[in-house]
């Protein structure tokens, strides 16, 4: 209902995903559920709409585009791998005489790029520009760029996760306590989007949404534990709820056993990890300060003596890289049984440091923007062909997701996971990323290098 003074605005939002996983019409979807959650940042942008605005989000990966909407005004938000789909969606709907607004990391890092194919673009967090967005847009001012500054989280409001389809999603049940990091780890998109800085949700607001959401929690934070104090604060006060959560968290909190047990009390029972690389010199080029390679076995025992399963993160492709890092990799992984892999091939996303150091030394050599999806090797390697490296870690994807490593990993876990757990989230997170990596290629891909 429009508030007064004001005629109700039709507004569809819409996330674009990669051909491979588009739903077209009558076709149910590709991608493995696990994949799909949330949508947190889409709901944010509905309950930051006015009153009078009317929102329907539409994920790709659920629905196909629906091109006769009798939406007026179309929001897109695209990270960089899916901004040619961005592009093409923008300006289709143009040519059917509707107004576009982009938002989301790329165009924030690639405004003018973005502007060709959009009325308007949202720079930085959406939530702050979207009322003076549409005042604009329904008095006919719409400008075409709209600069946010960093979002008070106490401001934030409630998402209304009924705009979603719940049956499509593994979880609907995801929130976010804290945004953005200041480190300045070169490769990193998420922090220099959040201007390398933290910022925290006060702790009864976090509280009092957890209690409208389910028994499973999803925290979408960059780094939970990055404030230290914070996180104490907010995990004596999770006790109380009996929830069961997962979040991002660096390595740190393995040597920190305060904060370890106060988590485990709080209910964690998962941390995805960015260990990144084995290198310590890696470490130190990409600036992952926090990291200390020796201490990796260490930090997976401690984890799993408390009972909770890591999901590992590795990078491959830094300039200290050689062919030999992939079986020295997979051998950590194995050993050390981590639960569930993402293992990535480096990427220089626009923004970025790291792309300014290969743009300037002239080692860009793709940007099809589609390629920068972690499955496409986009620049010369120093140590390595390309090939070398695409194989290479193609290699290590397929021999961690292989049926016999893959029954090891879950029967080791099961001696130090809660069994529902364990058949929750592990094994259709490892039965998910073997369904993903197969419709990308990479097993057979694999099977082209040689250790």
């Amino acid at each position: 209902m429009a508030s007064a003074g004001h005629r109700p605005v039709k507004f569809l939002l819409i996330n674009p995903t990669s051909p491979l996983w588009q739903v077209k019409l009558n076709q149910r979807p590709v991608n493995s559920s696990v994949f799909r959650f949330s949508m947190l940042t889409s709901l944010y942008v509905a309950a930051s709409m006015p009153a009078y605005v009317e929102t329907r989000i539409l994920d790709e990966d659920v629905e196909p585009v629906d091109f006769d909407t009798d939406a007026e005004l179309i929001g897109i938000s695209f990270m960089t791998y899916n901004a040619p789909r961005a592009y093409e969606l923008g300006d289709r709907f143009r040519a059917l005489g509707k107004t576009v607004i982009f938002g989301g990391y790329h165009p924030s890092l690639l405004p003018e790029e973005a502007l060709q194919h959009a009325d308007a673009i949202c720079i930085g967090e959406a939530e702050a520009t979207l009322p003076a967005l549409m005042e604009d847009y329904v008095k006919g001012t719409l400008q075409p760029v709209y600069k946010s500054c960093l979002v008070d989280l106490a401001t934030l409001p409630r998402p209304d996760r009924s705009l979603l389809q719940s049956r499509k999603y593994i979880t609907l049940n995801a929130m976010q306590a804290t945004r953005g990091c200041y480190n300045h780890c070169s490769f990193c998109s998420v922090a220099a989007f959040n201007r390398y800085q933290l910022r925290t949700r006060p702790v009864a607001d976090v509280i009092d949404e957890m209690k409208t959401l389910g028994s499973y929690i999803l925290f979408m934070d960059d780094n939970i534990t990055l404030n230290r104090e914070y996180a104490l604060e907010l995990f004596e006060a999770m006790i109380p709820l009996r929830k069961n959560w997962f979040s991002q968290s660096s390595i740190s909190i393995a040597f920190d056993t305060e904060l370890l047990e106060m988590a485990v009390r709080s209910g964690c029972q998962g941390l995805f990890l960015g260990f990144e690389s084995l290198s310590q010199a890696s470490l130190q080029s990409w600036k992952k300060e926090v990291n200390r390679r020796k201490g990796y076995f260490e930090v997976a025992h401690k984890l799993h003596f408390y009972g909770i399963q890591i999901f590992g993160a590795f990078v491959f492709g830094s300039d200290e890289d050689t062919p030999d890092v992939f079986a020295d990799t997979l051998d950590f992984l194995l050993d050390a049984n981590i639960e569930t892999l993402q293992a990535t091939r480096l990427t220089p996303f626009p923004g970025t440091p790291l792309y300014r150091t290969l743009d300037a030394q002239g080692r860009i050599f793709d940007t099809n923007w589609s390629h920068y999806d972690f499955f496409h090797v986009v620049y010369q390697p120093l140590k390595m062909s390309p090939e070398t490296l695409d194989r290479g870690t193609a290699w290590v994807q397929q021999q961690f997701y292989s049926y016999p490593n893959m029954a090891k990993r879950l029967f080791r876990s099961a001696g130090y996971l809660n069994p529902n757990i364990l058949l929750k989230t592990t094994l259709p997170l490892n039965l998910g990323y073997r369904k993903k990596l197969s419709a990308y290629g990479t097993f057979n891909k694999g099977l082209l290098f040689v250790p």
